[in-house]
């Protein structure tokens, strides 16, 4: 059995870093290897990202810049005029078969940066200009996945709670709820949760929890007066997606409080053609990615036949269920 974290990278100017020291007490059995800078491991060629997905590594590092990006057209903004994300950590700890990451990436490695305050400084200097800001905090990772050994939810929401202009959303595949179950909620923080039917998470979202364990986080995020988002995002078209995806809205109604719902976020899939690209030409094991898709401007997506299909089907599902303005499309 190949074992995760059995090493960890970490740049030679940061090996003091108090929070470099946080992370390592947490794998105390990890070889720790010194490098200059951490493109040195994650950008070097010829990486099997595959392989490395069977026993990552780690990478501790420090952002010397781009602390904050425009979001991009394949993520909903909500009607945020100042929609952003940030890069805290690269990669993922869950293996799914869609995840453009496999295609945008060298390697399967995770990287973490350790100098959260810079981040803060950009924010707050962001917030000065624009007075507001909805910041994309689980972008390129999962950062409630990670909480045990990189505590970076629990951080940003102690920063939120004295920055009323700056919305924050954590999204997740995560059970981890618990990690930060002890924080008072804060009106400025959506939870977010994605969820795909059971039938379909155990096919292609490999490493992730289960559907019930999701919505479980949720339902209990919601008791303890956090704003929730559910997103079905990305809607796959599967096997008898119909019948998955009318279990999955059972599902919900059993567990989760629509009454206090922030919304259901709805999108298909779609991925830069180049990423899908990169993947197909590393891993031949997973239907999904060879689909006939409609190719239009550098993505691929469902064709707009099925595509529309899926997506009323959802969004007459679950119009039965909460207020249709609460059920945003991508």
């Amino acid at each position: 059995m190949f074992k995760p974290y059995s090493h960890i990278y970490v740049e030679e100017k940061i090996l003091d870093h108090f929070r470099t020291k946080e992370i390592l007490s947490k794998f105390k059995s990890a070889t720790v290897i010194p490098i200059s800078h951490y493109k040195d491991v994650f950008n070097k060629r010829g990486q099997n990202f595959r392989a490395q997905k069977l026993s990552p590594k780690l990478i501790l590092a420090e952002k010397k810049e781009n602390y904050l990006y425009p979001g991009s057209n394949f993520s909903p903004s909500f009607d945020h005029p100042h929609f952003y994300y940030n890069t805290l950590a690269l990669n993922c700890i869950y293996d799914c078969d869609y995840c453009y990451l496999q295609g945008m990436f060298p390697s399967a490695n995770l990287v973490f940066f350790v100098n959260w305050e810079d981040f803060f400084s950009a924010t707050d200097e962001f917030l000065e200009k624009n007075k507001s800001l909805y910041l994309a905090l689980s972008y390129d990772t999962d950062l409630l996945a990670t909480e045990s050994f990189y505590p970076a939810s629990r951080a940003w929401i102690r920063f939120a709670e004295t920055r009323p202009d700056l919305l924050l959303e954590l999204r997740t595949k995560s059970g981890n709820y618990a990690s930060i179950q002890d924080i008072k909620p804060i009106p400025n923080l959506i939870l977010a949760w994605t969820v795909s039917p059971d039938s379909i998470a155990k096919q292609v979202e490999k490493k992730a929890p289960g559907t019930k364990g999701r919505l479980d986080s949720a339902a209990r995020a919601i008791r303890d007066g956090w704003k929730v988002r559910i997103c079905l995002d990305p809607v796959l078209l599967e096997p008898d997606w119909k019948t998955s995806y009318r279990t999955l809205f059972e599902e919900m109604r059993e567990q989760i409080d629509k009454d206090m719902l922030v919304d259901i976020s709805i999108g298909s899939f779609r991925m830069n053609s180049d990423f899908l690209k990169t993947i197909q030409q590393t891993r031949k094991d997973s239907a999904l990615l060879y689909y006939p898709f409609h190719r239009k401007d550098g993505v691929v997506s469902y064709p707009e036949k099925e595509n529309e299909e899926m997506l009323d089907f959802i969004r007459n599902l679950f119009s039965s269920w909460i207020p249709s303005e609460k059920i945003k499309c991508n």
